[in-house]
């Protein structure tokens, strides 16, 4: 005989499935914007059919359908996208950062404009072009004076900002070691509660989303490979073990260097910071500092006219015209003003524009011949953070060299003071091709080793424009396949607010059938128990 309670226990079991789903419909639909939610589903399966009893097989036709169960609940995930997205999204966290970077790069040198390096120089040569036509004039001196200690002023804040610019990205990368330490234990907690959930059984759908999350973010900050054991993620950067399980091992900044001179480091958000720091930062503090001291002391080759009285004790470097010995031999310049007279020009290589303002003459009496223009404010060498004028012509642009005639005879030589030989000459400095010897160090800095001040500069502006250009492009084309890679995982994984409607929909009226058929089976026990064997009474 039929099991007559049969039909109550199918509709409860109908009734329970669809709750079920009906439920995980509204859990999906509530976190259609939770960042890293991954939508479920309720997998239902046919109940286990029952044969009729007998003592033998029974001859009913079929078996006895037991309706339906659903087995687990489980998130749509597609790990193939999970690693794509982490593997791409290292190289944006890394692209970015140098993008970033090298924008700041660009508002530090501030070129091409009417406010920034180049212009001040100009301004400074253009000062000594104009003192040459009138060297008494007072006003000419301290015109260029002025601008002197505005050139100065300009690498001296130049300096600066790239220091800070430096000092800040190290400033990031403690706090990204911190963020690595933070998301690392949390991800470890979380393998402990996945591990003991689901040993009970269960499946740990939300706390796997978290999970994956944080994994995300991680992925932007360093590179990272994920592996997923029974004891949950196996995370690594390169060969450093981050997480295993339950431990962590926390980095810190010199760990994050010392991982990125090995290769485990090799891109991510602080792979960019300690790239463009050690890179991009330095190699222009570097071209900067090459720049100033070039200025000062750089090898230049000039040529003195004809007349020009070299003062008493000077050497030069005149050339040798020897192809197969050095270039230049020193020659000293002593005794009498005849002694030290240039019959004739003479070309020579002076260390910039210091070795060249000591050739002249102040309007000192007795003369006296002219001292450093350029010193450092600590130290012996001139960079752009100690580029100074010397505090002597700061005081008094009197001690600023313009002649390089004399007459009299010592004790009471005195200079000439309307001759601007030496003006002339410092003016078409600004022409004259330098030797730069830092221009072409393997960091990257420009490699002109000869050339105009303009040149080099121009060749830093240029370098700087082009690495910017690269960067941006690298960044927008990385972030376009990241988007592309999460629009792909989004369409497997993300809450579709239409679907989830129209399972509802279907849900809802599943549960009202089984709802009716309960019912249904209600009426006809009631008739059974209620109705049979009372006839006749």
């Amino acid at each position: 005989m039929r099991s007559t309670f049969t039909g109550i226990e199918i509709s409860k079991r109908a009734l329970f499935t669809q709750q079920a789903a009906l439920t995980t419909t509204g859990h999906n639909i509530s976190n259609a914007n939770t960042a890293g939610y991954s939508r479920q589903v309720v997998n239902m399966v046919a109940s286990r059919p029952l044969e009729y009893p007998g003592m033998m097989r029974s001859n009913v036709p079929g078996q006895m359908g037991q309706g339906v169960e659903f087995t687990s609940i489980t998130r749509i995930r597609e790990k193939f996208l999970d690693d794509q997205f982490r593997n791409e999204n290292k190289q944006f966290g890394n692209y970015s950062i140098q993008s970033d970077t090298l924008d700041k790069l660009q508002a530090i040198v501030n070129e091409p404009t009417d406010t920034g390096i180049r212009s001040v120089m100009d301004k400074f040569w253009k000062s000594w072009t104009d003192l040459a036509k009138d060297p008494e004039n007072v006003s000419g001196r301290k015109l260029v004076r002025e601008n002197a200690n505005a050139l100065a002023d300009a690498f001296n804040a130049t300096s600066k900002q790239l220091s800070d610019l430096s000092n800040d990205l190290t400033s990031n990368i403690d706090v990204k070691a911190n963020q690595i330490n933070s998301l690392t234990t949390t991800i470890s907690s979380l393998n402990n509660e996945i591990f003991r959930i689901e040993g009970l059984g269960d499946d740990a759908n939300d706390l796997r989303d978290q999970r994956d999350l944080l994994t995300d973010q991680l992925s932007k900050i360093v590179n990272i490979s994920v592996v997923e054991t029974p004891q949950g993620y196996t995370i690594n950067m390169g060969n450093t073990n981050l997480v295993t399980g339950q431990t962590t091992t926390a980095v810190t900044p010199a760990t994050l260097a010392t991982a990125m001179n090995s290769g485990d480091l090799n891109s991510g958000e602080v792979y960019g910071m300690i790239l463009s720091r050690d890179r991009y930062v330095t190699d222009y503090q570097q071209q900067l500092d090459t720049l100033a001291n070039s200025i000062a002391n750089g090898q230049v080759q000039i040529t003195i006219p004809a007349g020009s009285v070299i003062p008493d004790g000077s050497v030069l470097m005149v050339p040798t015209n020897n192809p197969t010995g050095p270039a230049y031999t020193p020659v000293t310049y002593s005794g009498p003003i005849a002694n030290r007279t240039l019959a004739s020009d003479l070309t020579v290589m002076v260390p910039g524009i210091n070795g060249l303002h000591k050739l002249g003459y102040t309007f000192a009496t007795p003369a006296a011949k002219g001292v450093d223009f350029f010193t450092a404010k600590t130290g012996a060498t001139v960079t752009a953070a100690t580029f100074q004028l010397n505090p002597v012509i700061a005081n008094d642009p009197n001690y600023i060299a313009t002649s390089m005639r004399t007459t009299g005879t010592a004790p009471n030589e005195t200079a000439v003071k309307g001759n601007n030989t030496l003006a002339l000459l410092i003016s078409q400095l600004k022409d004259s091709k330098f030797t730069f010897n830092n221009g072409g160090t393997t960091n990257g800095a420009p490699s002109i080793m000869n050339g105009t001040l303009d040149d080099y500069f121009r060749s830093i502006v240029g370098q700087l424009g082009v690495r910017a250009q690269t960067a941006s492009r690298q960044t927008d084309n990385q972030k376009a396949l990241v988007d592309q890679i999460e629009d792909r995982r989004q369409s497997v994984s993300g809450v579709s607010l239409d679907e989830e409607m129209s399972n509802m929909i279907k849900f809802q009226h599943a549960y009202g059938a089984a709802s009716r058929f309960m019912t249904t089976f209600d009426q006809v026990l009631d008739k059974l128990i209620n109705s049979t064997g009372v006839v006749g009474r």
